[in-house]
């Protein structure tokens, strides 16, 4: 099944949409996405480079953040009650339509 998930400029005056399959991982969506997520370890969870403000609706529906995430986060600059990290969001049928918002501040090394 086809996941699709919205993606919210930090300024809010950007909706661009993505489609990804079941299990697939926000971060890779993101980026195929052109979203400004560098995602520097490659998801193996070592930074905070894919800090993303997930919407107050959807975030209950999210498995909680490990501790280990939690304290990646608390080195992200723009962290709110619902920031996660999108290396650890594997998308299932329960999250078609998921809607994250980039954080004010981020940082692309990647040049886009």
């Amino acid at each position: 099944m086809t996941i699709r998930v919205r993606f919210v400029s930090a300024d809010g005056g950007e909706v661009r949409e993505a489609n990804a399959e079941e299990g697939a991982r926000l971060l890779e969506v993101a980026q195929a996405a052109a979203q400004p997520l560098e995602g520097t370890c490659e998801g193996q969870m070592a930074c905070s480079t894919c800090h993303i403000i997930v919407d107050p609706e959807w975030f209950a529906k999210l498995p909680r953040a490990s501790e280990e995430e939690d304290d990646l986060l608390d080195l992200a600059t723009g962290v709110s009650r619902t920031s996660r990290l999108a290396c650890q969001i594997h998308l299932t049928t329960a999250l078609d339509g998921l809607t994250v918002r980039m954080p004010g501040e981020s940082r692309d090394m990647r040049g886009r």
